[in-house]
């Protein structure tokens, strides 16, 4: 796979993860210009604001995990990177446990974190906790997903040890991430073990 596929499926899983909470807040709005009863007209305003805040949450994790973040050599706040993390992962099913610690990351550990993060949560098909850590000092962090149906699906399992797949728009974010962790030397690795999946980098 060449930069340019890479680029263009990266671009596809962003529309993705877009189409979903747009197209609600479209059908939200058309139901507010036609209908008439109250009832009605509440429950699609309540659907308009939550779709366009999941919207905007992922928009947000994307420009970061997913994009240029920034000049060559830039930090990130480890806090800014916390509150985009939990913004995107907490509700619904999911629920996230994370103080960061008061730093700097360079922006590939910033940005491995994020992705190593969206890997977790793949790993709870039906919802549950992730725990995120990072140590004081140089960047590393341990990630847990514990949950019910908890597992690693044979095509992350792959694309994080570096192993060739055929790409897909959703496929595309695990070599992201493999790409990041190979750039900075993070030694990431992807453990299931008893009840929980652990990722550890650093």
């Amino acid at each position: 796979m060449n930069d340019i596929e890479f680029s263009a499926f990266l671009v596809s899983r962003v529309c993705h993860d877009l189409v979903g909470p747009l197209g609600a807040v479209v059908n939200g709005l058309e139901v507010l210009e036609d209908e008439r009863d109250a009832a009605m007209r509440a429950d699609a305003l309540k659907i308009v604001t939550s779709s366009a805040a999941q919207a905007l949450a992922r928009l947000q994790f994307m420009r970061i995990a997913f994009g240029a973040a920034g000049s060559a050599g830039a930090e990130l706040d480890l806090g800014e990177v916390g509150r985009l993390v939990t913004g995107l992962l907490s509700g619904g099913r999911l629920s996230v446990e994370w103080e960061p610690s008061h730093a700097h990351w360079p922006k590939d550990w910033a940005k491995l974190l994020m992705n190593a993060a969206l890997i977790a949560a793949d790993c709870l098909p039906r919802g549950g906790l992730i725990r995120i850590s990072t140590p004081e000092g140089a960047p590393g962090f341990t990630i847990t997903a514990e949950g019910t149906g908890v597992r690693i699906s044979e095509d992350v399992a792959k694309a994080l040890h570096g192993e060739a797949l055929e790409p897909d728009a959703r496929g595309v974010q695990p070599i992201l991430t493999y790409r990041l962790a190979r750039g900075v030397n993070a030694g990431l690795t992807i453990t299931l073990k008893e009840g929980f999946v652990e990722i550890v980098a650093g």
